[in-house]
């Protein structure tokens, strides 16, 4: 029995491992992502994400190659320039008086000789490193929630933070420097996420709920032209949306839509139908005939008979197809920005903002990146259940 069982695992161990790396390679950028999210902007920009799990103090590599061998590791080598006290450190107020003293002479040599000097930024780097270390100054902060208050309410200078502009300047015309009135200001990233729920959730109700009654009479009610009409809808799913933006768009402006949250939920409406007809007629079709006809014979209309029957049923594929549409409509940015632009920004609208044309501010994105994702991982995880029924139905008979 040992023996099988060893040969199984040898067996399935290089599937284990292509699905081990194959995990790894999307997971491992999704973590650095996320711990970047929490890093302050100075760290970003001059440290990897992987530095923040075993934290140092800044230029302690600069330290160790230039003042070390003299001064020592505990930095109070030399009583008479004690790098650990602090009062002695609080001395050297920027990086240029600490470089003065590379000239000086102590006991009949000078401090560092020519050549051997650290340049001003590993200067600069020393001196941050010996305020640390003395204690003159708390360590740099590893993790912080800026970046993500700077996204919500909307923050994108390349300079500092929402709570270090609003400590140093004050409130001004476009900022209150209260937090959840710059928060649902209609510039925000919250605003944002706001008017996306208003465009996701109608857009995504609404096909579903046409797709269930036309997928109803696609399979079970007998007319003329049934076949042709489903093939023509199957046909419409590989029209490009942006080939009909501007005729939409000619329309929209001609019956007052554009700007207008209607118009978006009609345009998503539309492009999602076939899709959504053809995922649920294909679901409803496989349904025995055998209830439809026992309902009709106990005098069941179709409405009856697609409320009672056909929508329980059918939940499973209903449920992956809300799941496709909302994340669909949810990331969309074109069409909000069209049909929307700036008179209801969405959050994907909001987000494409916060970087500017010289890629400043990414630091942020990645808080808005895990932000935007929040809402799709919730959906997901509420309706995983039904997904799974929906992927599987059919594949078993009996």
């Amino acid at each position: 029995m040992n023996r099988d069982r060893f040969t199984n695992f040898i067996n399935r161990l290089p599937l284990n491992l292509v699905i081990i790396a194959l995990c790894a390679v999307w997971l491992l950028p999704t973590f650095g992502l996320l711990v970047t999210s929490f890093r302050p902007q100075q760290a970003v920009n001059e440290t990897g994400w992987w530095t923040a799990l075993s934290p140092t103090v800044p230029g302690g590599d600069e330290y160790q190659t230039f003042c070390a061998s003299c001064h020592g590791a505990d930095y109070a080598q030399l009583p008479a320039a004690d790098l650990s006290d602090p009062d002695f450190i609080a001395t050297f107020r920027r990086s240029v008086n600490l470089s003065r003293t590379f000239n000086q002479e102590y006991a009949g040599e000078i401090h560092i000789p020519e050549g051997q000097r650290p340049d001003a930024q590993q200067t600069t780097d020393i001196l941050n490193h010996l305020r640390v270390a003395s204690g003159l100054q708390p360590p740099p902060e590893q993790f912080t929630l800026d970046n993500y208050k700077d996204v919500l309410v909307g923050y994108s200078a390349r300079g500092g933070t929402y709570d270090q502009v609003c400590a140093e300047e004050g409130p001004t015309g476009t900022r209150t420097c209260d937090f959840w009135t710059d928060a649902t200001a209609s510039n925000a990233v919250l605003r944002g996420m706001i008017n996306s729920f208003i465009v996701a959730v109608p857009s995504t109700i609404l096909p579903i709920l046409f797709a269930g009654f036309a997928a109803y009479a696609l399979s079970w009610m007998d007319f003329n032209g049934r076949r042709a009409m489903f093939a023509i809808l199957v046909g419409l799913q590989i029209i490009p949306l942006q080939m009909v933006l501007v005729p939409i768009f000619r329309m929209y402006a001609d019956l007052g839509l554009n700007g207008t949250f209607l118009g978006i939920w009609l345009f998503h409406t539309g492009f999602g139908l076939p899709y959504a007809i053809y995922l649920i007629r294909n679901f409803v079709g496989r349904l025995p005939g055998e209830l439809f006809e026992s309902a009709y014979l106990d005098g069941a209309n179709h409405f009856t008979v697609f409320r009672r029957i056909v929508l329980p049923l059918a939940l499973p594929a209903i449920a992956a197809l809300a799941i496709f549409q909302f994340l669909w409509v949810w990331n969309d940015l074109l069409v909000a920005l069209i049909f929307l632009g700036n008179n209801a920004p969405v959050l994907t609208y909001q987000l494409s903002q916060l970087v500017d044309s010289l890629g400043g501010g990414w630091h942020r994105m990645t808080a808005a990146a895990f932000i935007a994702i929040a809402v799709p991982l919730i959906v997901f995880f509420a309706f995983q259940r039904f997904f799974v029924r929906g992927l599987l139905a059919g594949s078993v008979k009996g």
